[in-house]
């Protein structure tokens, strides 16, 4: 399990980044940092995470593939999605940074950056969401409580490992909407990862387990082939 920073749930951020090379870098030094960190390698990736996800703030390169991260922040916040944003651009040039906070941006970084500044601009821009107290999700009669690991229900508690945890806030977030086993595979193991695709089948069953250990009203169910969602039994 990551160490929290503060008191309290822990920050999730959405990382866009076509350098894998420095995505990879910087997102290792945001783990240590005490972040849940998603990456993604283009624009549409990056709006396809917005549309299923809760972040508390979103790091977007201003250049990338397929949808540029200016347009990325126009559609969110066309959308009425006011997560934080910070811009990474290579320009430098005053109009650039103009177009970027016009368009929403609570803030921008240029290229290269030193971490500890960069560290320092997502502490500032996420810091009115540190004080939110609503860590659980509740779903039929089980609770996650996303700042302890938790999982509870009827038949008592269970603290779940790192990916269970991932994978259950993820079911948790879109009860019965499909989650593809190839998303799961993205979002907990990575683009990269040499994990094969059963792995995700394996920590299900461990969840399942779980949840009939605690009683719970709720099921992962399959769908042959595609994926799992939960479903609460009536």
């Amino acid at each position: 399990m990551l160490k929290k920073e503060r008191k309290g749930r822990i920050m999730r951020l959405l990382y866009a980044e076509d350098e894998k090379s420095l995505a990879k870098a910087v997102s290792t030094i945001l783990i240590k940092s005490n972040y849940s960190v998603d990456v993604v390698h283009d624009g549409e990736a990056a709006l396809d995470y917005l549309a299923t996800e809760n972040y508390d703030g979103v790091i977007l390169d201003v250049m990338m593939p397929k949808v540029n991260g200016i347009e990325v922040l126009r559609r969110m916040r066309a959308a009425g999605d006011r997560t934080p944003v910070l811009l990474l651009t290579a320009k430098s040039e005053i109009d650039d940074r103009v177009t970027g906070l016009d368009s929403g941006a609570n803030d921008y970084l240029t290229k290269p950056f030193d971490m500890k500044e960069l560290l320092a601009r997502i502490r500032a821009m996420t810091r009115v969401l540190s004080v939110q107290p609503d860590t659980r999700l509740s779903v039929g009669n089980v609770t996650l409580d996303c700042a302890s690991y938790e999982l509870s229900g009827p038949g008592g508690h269970v603290k779940l490992a790192n990916k269970e945890f991932q994978m259950m806030e993820m079911l948790m977030r879109n009860p019965r909407k499909l989650i593809s086993t190839e998303l799961f595979m993205d979002r907990i193991w990575g683009y990269d990862s040499e994990a094969e695709l059963n792995v995700v089948w394996v920590y299900i069953s461990y969840l399942r387990k779980k949840l009939a250990s605690l009683e719970a009203d709720v099921q992962i169910k399959a769908q042959r082939g595609t994926g799992y969602y939960l479903e609460v039994q009536t």
